[in-house]
C-alpha cells in the first residue's frame, strides 16, 4: 500500500517539487552517510562517473552506489545530477561518485574532469533497448522530459506502428549515435565498458566485482554478494531495496525477438547500421511478429 501511494505521488507531483524533494533526501543521505559509516578504504579517484543510455537500470546502479558500502570502501559520496540541476558541461563536485549521466563520448569529453576519474558505460542490445523503450514509455515512466508525448502517440497507435516510431525517436534523440561513439571511443585505462545483460546475468558477481575494481572500491567478496542480494530486481520490483525501479519489465536479453518482424527489423537496421554487430551481439534470426500487445 505505501509503495502504491509513493509512486502515485511520484507521478501526480509536479516535477520542480520532485526535484527539491529529491535534493534534500540526497542532502541527508549522504549526511547520514558522514556520521554513521566509517570510511575503510579511499579509492584512487576524486570523481567515478556513471554513464550510460536509457533503459539500462539506471536506477538500480544507482541504488547500489548510494549505498553504505560503497561509501566505506570507497569514501566517495553519490552524486545525482538532476536534483542539484546540473548544467551541461559544468564541472562536478569531487570526491562523488556521479549517476547517472546521459552523454555521448564526445559530449562527455567537454566535462570538466579532475585528474584522477574512472568511468563506466553500461550499454544494452539496442534491439532490446527497443522493445524496452516502447513498454516503459506507454505503460509505466514516469511523466518527465518528453514522456508525455511518446506516450500519447504511442497509446494512439497499434503496436507495430509503435516500434517503428520507437526507433526514429531514439534515432532523432541521438541515443544509437552516442553507442557507436561510446563503442569506438580511444582506448584508455580510465573508461570501460560493461554490457547490461552481464551486469544482471548469470555472470553478475563476476562483472560487478570487474565494476568495483575499475572504480577502485575494493569490496569483499561476502560484502559484494550481500550488496548484490540486497538490490536484486525480484527485491527492487517488492520495493525492498532503496529506489524502487516500479517500470523494470524484463532483464533477459533477446526480447527483441519476441516482437521485431521484417519491417520492424529493416527500420532498425536503416537507423542503426552496423551497430549491433559493432557491440558484440549476434545478428540472430527474429523468432517472433510485431503485433498489437
Amino acid at each position: 500500500m505505501m509503495n502504491r501511494a509513493v509512486t502515485f505521488t511520484k507521478h501526480h507531483t509536479p516535477n520542480s517539487v520532485r526535484v527539491v524533494a529529491r535534493r534534500v533526501m540526497c542532502d541527508a543521505h549522504n549526511a547520514r552517510l558522514r556520521l554513521a559509516v566509517p570510511v575503510d578504504s579511499r579509492s584512487d579517484y576524486e570523481n567515478i562517473f556513471h554513464i550510460t543510455i536509457r533503459k539500462t537500470a539506471s536506477q538500480w546502479i544507482k541504488a547500489i552506489f548510494n549505498d553504505p558500502i560503497i561509501y566505506r570502501y570507497s569514501g566517495l559520496l553519490p552524486y545525482d545530477p538532476r536534483p542539484y540541476k546540473w548544467r551541461y558541461p559544468d564541472a562536478f563536485p569531487t570526491e562523488r561518485i556521479v549517476s547517472s549521466l546521459f552523454l555521448s563520448y564526445n559530449g562527455f569529453t567537454r566535462v570538466p574532469k579532475p585528474d584522477n576519474y574512472r568511468v563506466f558505460f553500461i550499454y544494452r542490445d539496442p534491439r532490446d533497448t527497443v522493445v524496452s523503450s516502447y513498454f516503459s514509455n506507454r505503460n509505466s515512466h514516469t511523466e518527465m522530459g518528453d514522456v508525455s508525448e511518446v506516450r500519447k502517440a504511442l497509446l494512439d497507435k497499434p503496436f507495430k506502428e509503435g516500434l517503428l516510431y520507437i526507433i526514429d525517436h531514439l534515432a532523432k534523440r541521438g541515443t544509437f549515435k552516442s553507442l557507436r561513439g561510446w563503442a569506438t571511443a580511444p582506448d584508455t585505462d580510465a573508461i570501460r565498458l560493461f554490457r547490461y545483460e552481464d551486469l544482471t546475468g548469470e555472470r553478475q558477481a563476476e562483472e560487478m566485482e570487474r565494476l568495483m575494481r575499475h572504480c577502485g572500491i575494493p569490496i569483499p567478496p561476502a560484502e559484494l554478494a550481500a550488496l548484490l542480494s540486497r538490490y536484486s530486481f525480484s527485491n527492487m520490483q517488492r520495493g525492498n531495496a532503496v529506489g524502487t525501479v516500479s517500470h523494470y519489465r524484463k532483464g533477459k536479453g533477446g526480447d527483441w525477438r519476441n516482437h521485431f518482424d521484417d519491417d520492424v527489423q529493416e527500420a532498425f537496421l536503416k537507423a542503426t547500421g552496423d551497430l549491433v554487430q559493432l557491440l558484440g551481439y549476434e545478428e540472430s534470426p527474429r523468432t517472433g511478429r510485431a503485433q498489437d500487445a
